[in-house]
């Protein structure tokens, strides 16, 4: 094995395959959007170069900014989501009764498509048989809202959605962090005289808080481009209250057919992705733990 790995030409033979790979699905993909944003195209006739037209109206486009709000908005809630994912992975590994069980029920929505999942809440917030205005009307509410046709509920009527399908996901990674961490410190924390908060505060976290900030800059890139809940739900409906920047970059696409443009957006959407997630990671730069109680 030792003579295989230190042989140049089998490590860019076992790499090649994938490298391939990243290459035809991403990186191509990626460079094309951004040379077709250079044109005024509508996916059928001849593309006209028009330079940076297309992102210049990106830039002063109300519309875009305003959908892009709403991704930096989803990825707040998002960010601050992964504070009570890791509350419950705490409970969790702490071998409470029924922990197995919940973590199986806690990873059912990873279970299922974004479709089955839009599907589900669409019938949940139903305005007049709605499982949800249903026991809201059961406690007194006689007026409640039309959550998915009222612009001023509808984006956090769609966060609620979005927080449940990636809930187990990101309790599964902390519930797994949790359980790395040596015993034998727990046990020394107990017998010093330390309480379960004690523990957790000074213990667990500290060492788990690489896997916490890799989970913040997951959680914030996925929600930047977040698309298919969203457009199964409302299609960014009504009128431009729930759109985020993927599905304003959809509609412009295939629905205007203004494929120039569509693709400008898409890769001004991935300059503000890696440009967030440059600071994210800045900001979350790893320093030593301590351990004390």
């Amino acid at each position: 094995m030792n003579k295989v790995m230190s042989n140049k030409w089998m490590i860019t033979l076992y790499i090649l395959p994938a490298l391939l790979l990243l290459v035809v699905l991403i990186y191509i993909p990626l460079v094309l959007s951004g040379y077709y944003g250079l044109m005024e195209w509508d996916g059928v006739s001849d593309m006209k170069f028009i330079g940076l037209e297309n992102y210049i109206t990106g830039i002063q486009d109300k519309k875009f900014w305003s959908s892009a709000y709403h991704s930096f908005l989803l990825a707040l809630f998002s960010a601050l989501s992964l504070l009570g994912y890791m509350a419950i992975s705490l409970i969790l590994a702490s071998n409470i009764k029924g922990s197995d069980i919940l973590r199986k029920i806690y990873l059912i929505p990873m279970l299922l498509s974004s479709v089955a999942i839009a599907q589900l809440w669409i019938k949940v917030y139903n305005p007049t048989n709605g499982m949800l205005n249903s026991i809201l009307m059961g406690m007194g509410i006689d007026d409640p809202p039309a959550w998915l046709a009222e612009p001023s509920v509808v984006l956090y009527a769609i966060f609620l959605p979005i927080l449940w399908q990636y809930a187990g996901f990101y309790i599964l990674i902390y519930y797994a962090a949790l359980k790395n961490i040596p015993e034998s410190l727990i046990e020394a924390a107990r017998i010093d005289g330390a309480s379960p908060w004690q523990i957790a505060h000074k213990i667990k976290l500290p060492l788990i808080k690489g896997v916490f900030k890799v989970t913040i800059v997951l959680a914030i890139v996925g929600s930047l481009k977040y698309f298919d809940l969203i457009y199964v739900m409302t299609g960014g409906g009504p009128n431009g209250a729930s759109e985020v920047m993927a599905s304003y970059m959809y509609k412009v696409a295939f629905q205007s057919y203004d494929f120039g443009y569509g693709s400008a957006i898409g890769f001004l959407l991935l300059i503000i992705t890696l440009i967030v997630t440059f600071f994210v990671r800045k900001a979350t730069v790893s320093d030593e733990v301590e351990l004390q109680y």
